[in-house]
């Protein structure tokens, strides 16, 4: 790795007159102007905490489902659920049909819908009605499950990444289009370096794509998650670091022997690169040409979400490292985006990261990761801003941020500028910062056991815009805990548990996906069994009613969620269903159907990730 901070070209950086750029902020005001029925896009730039962009308006008018432990997608009498892009789906017509015995090649996989659906974003490709009817799906594809994959490293290697798909609606129903714009990004694709971290050689691979963000400039950001479980090596005399261990890097990785087919993946090679993989890529979906960019001035750690707001002029970006006693981070711009922009550099190379020290008393405090600040100093091994950068885990634990409860998405409000964190659960092996010498403390991290999760929310101090309309960094909050699965106060038609995805509408309400793993789904206890499948609820922030919207198939997750501008569609993601569950059993190559059969339900198929849109027909 060398310092390379001073690198401004910017591949990533579209027309911002293009359409679908406008779009993706006037969206908000269609809803807010009471043509929202679902939801509609959060805006890229949301107000500054304290500011309120309009009423709350109650709930959308929906009749809650039910808990369910059925193997099919469930959604609201008046909505209509069709799959539209499932694993496996060929991007152009020309392309190869995806096979149910998973008899593809990773050739061929390569050139269809990859697999484990995570973040989705819809881009308008038109002004006006017609960008509710048309525009690009860009879908982030996280993980793979071996037995039901089929093939070897290669294949998987190809079904991770990112898909852009043209979609249409069409006679009254969503369909992909055999567009010149659809395309792959895999782990085998080059992508760039930029910002303070730069590398040599020509770099390849977007891998474990898991939340994501959008740019006011119309670009998607992916977040590469659990990147660890690419690595792996059969040398008996490779010996684990200190940062081997604190990223999560073994010999046995995760099972998956990648490094039997490709040595960067092999952690005993001069060819080894897991520093090339753990951090935000910038895309630009509207140009099938464009490189990938890994924005280094992020961080390098097992990202779960990339949320993208702005503090007077500054770009603002959340994110998590989504592990059980992970941090929270935010990025700010070093100037006004626009100005940055306008001077060709990109706001997501220029400015600060910090992590989160939160409090028992309610306070937290943004403490930055720069080199020479506090303990990140040349004394204490830390050689520069780069490595501060690609050791960013390691450098929030020495500044003593708060390790928590396996923080996933963060979601920021459009009405008032409130920040919302989802907690997914925790073992309790990590321990909390600051914690109270009693040991009694509602600090949301990773303490003695967490097992069914929690959302927290936060406002930060204000923000005073100089003479130029920018303002300093704020850099502490007020939080709050606004809802636990455990709270006797939440109905049956309300359940939920392991809270991981969070996105809102326009109109104020707040989407939470659920992503209970499969040895505690539909059980054993009670808020397990009454939570019933994974779900997609609507809360409403101001009440903290909650109300479920959509149940998923066996042994899935819900990930993410996007709508159109209009908020008449929802699109939604339905993750690996079939997985191995403690309640319906374990598939194999010999019998993938064992745990689900969605969305097909073929006699000779398998369960497929899909890409869902959920459409308001009354």
């Amino acid at each position: 790795m060398r310092d390379d901070r001073h690198a401004d070209a910017d591949t990533a950086r579209p027309d911002a007159t293009g359409p679908s750029r406008r779009n993706i902020v006037a969206g908000g005001a269609l809803a807010a102007a009471g043509l929202l029925v679902l939801g509609a896009p959060q805006a890229a730039a949301a107000p500054s905490a304290g500011r309120s962009a309009t009423a709350r308006r109650p709930l959308a008018p929906f009749t809650a489902v039910a808990a369910s432990e059925s193997d099919t997608v469930t959604v609201p009498t008046g909505c209509t659920a069709t799959v539209l892009a499932p694993w496996g789906r060929p991007i152009r017509a020309s392309g190869p049909r995806w096979r149910t015995d998973a008899g593809d090649t990773a050739a061929e996989q390569a050139q269809q819908v990859g697999s484990h659906h995570h973040g989705v974003q819809f881009f308008p490709l038109a002004d006006g009605a017609a960008g509710n009817r048309h525009g690009l799906l860009v879908i982030g594809h996280e993980a793979t499950d071996p037995d039901l994959l089929g093939g070897g490293a290669d294949k998987a290697i190809a079904a991770q990444g990112l898909t852009v798909l043209e979609v249409r609606r069409s006679a009254g129903t969503w369909q992909a289009v055999d567009s010149a714009r659809n395309r792959r990004v895999t782990g085998d694709t080059p992508v760039r370096f930029s910002g303070p971290v730069a590398v040599d050689g020509r770099p390849r691979g977007v891998l474990a794509c898991s939340g994501h963000g959008i740019t006011p400039w119309g670009t998607y950001l992916a977040a590469e998650e659990n990147v660890n479980a690419a690595f792996g090596t059969d040398d008996p005399h490779w010996r684990r670091d200190e940062q081997h261990v604190r990223y999560g890097l073994s010999a046995n990785g995760f099972g998956h022997p990648w490094h039997h087919f490709d040595a960067r993946f092999d952690l005993a090679a001069p060819e080894a690169r897991p520093e090339e993989f753990g951090w935000i890529v910038e895309l630009d979906p509207h140009d099938p040409s464009a490189l990938p960019v890994k924005r280094t001035a992020l961080g390098r750690f097992a990202h779960g979400s990339a949320t993208v707001t702005e503090t007077a002029g500054r770009l603002v970006l959340h994110s998590t490292d989504a592990e059980d006693g992970g941090h929270l981070y935010k990025f700010v711009s070093s100037d006004n985006w626009r100005r940055l922009r306008d001077l060709g550099r990109s706001p997501l190379d220029h400015g600060t990261l910090y992590a989160a020290r939160i409090s028992p008393d309610g306070t937290g405090r943004w403490l930055p990761l720069t080199h020479g600040h506090g303990p990140l100093t040349r004394a204490n091994g830390w050689h520069d801003q780069a490595d501060v950068l690609v050791r960013a885990r390691t450098a929030a634990d020495a500044l003593g941020a708060t390790p928590l409860a396996r923080p996933e998405r963060v979601a920021v409000s459009p009405l008032d500028g409130r920040v919302y964190l989802a907690l997914a659960n925790s073992t309790g092996s990590s321990p909390c910062a600051g914690e109270a010498a009693n040991g009694t403390t509602h600090t949301p991290c990773a303490r003695s056991a967490d097992p069914y999760g929690r959302v927290i929310r936060w406002r930060e101090s204000e923000a005073t815009p100089d003479r130029d309309g920018d303002g300093a960094t704020p850099l502490s909050f007020h939080w709050e805990e606004f809802l636990t699965p455990d709270d006797p106060a939440l109905r049956a038609d309300g359940a939920f548990a392991a809270p991981k995805g969070l996105w809102f509408g326009a109109d104020g309400t707040l989407w939470i996906s659920t992503g209970v793993s499969g040895h505690t789904l539909n059980g054993p206890d009670d808020i397990h069994r009454t939570a019933g499948n994974n779900a997609l609820l609507a809360a409403d922030p101001t009440t903290k009613e909650v109300r479920r919207f959509l149940t998923a198939p066996r042994g899935a997750e819900v990930t993410g969620v996007t709508s159109t501008p209009d908020g008449q569609t929802l699109f939604v993601n339905i993750q690996h269903p079939g997985e191995r569950t403690a309640r319906w059993g374990a598939p194999g190559p010999d019998n993938p159907r064992a745990v689900s059969n969605w969305p097909d339900h073929s006699r000779n198929g398998r369960p497929r990730s899909a890409t869902v849109a959920v459409h308001r027909t009354t």
